[in-house]
């Protein structure tokens, strides 16, 4: 498979990128150049080689969910907010700025 010039102005096209008509040509090699290399990657054999794992196949540790004191640690909502020029219900209270 390989794309002319044609092909990837339309792609950009669709991709909203402006691409200008001299950087037309080296894209369409660069493109075709990758395209080449994945036609690479298809031809290699992989029967019999078992699939690599992700982190969507394998479950994280989980950290035990522990409260911990200090100005890190949460639980104190009045020592957060109390230097704010204005709070309500343990919120900071901001002019709006988008109308």
């Amino acid at each position: 498979m390989s794309v002319d010039k044609e092909t990837v102005r339309k792609v950009a096209k669709l991709a909203r990128l402006a691409v200008p008509d001299e950087r037309l040509e080296p894209l369409t090699a660069e493109l075709n150049g990758i395209l080449k290399w994945i036609e690479q990657l298809n031809e290699v054999d992989v029967t019999g080689v078992e699939a690599m794992t992700s982190t969507v196949d394998i479950k994280l540790p989980m950290r035990e969910d522990v409260l911990q004191s200090g100005p890190t640690g949460g639980g104190q909502p009045d020592n957060v907010v109390r230097n704010a020029p204005r709070t309500e219900d343990h919120f900071f209270v901001v002019p709006k700025v988008v109308e």
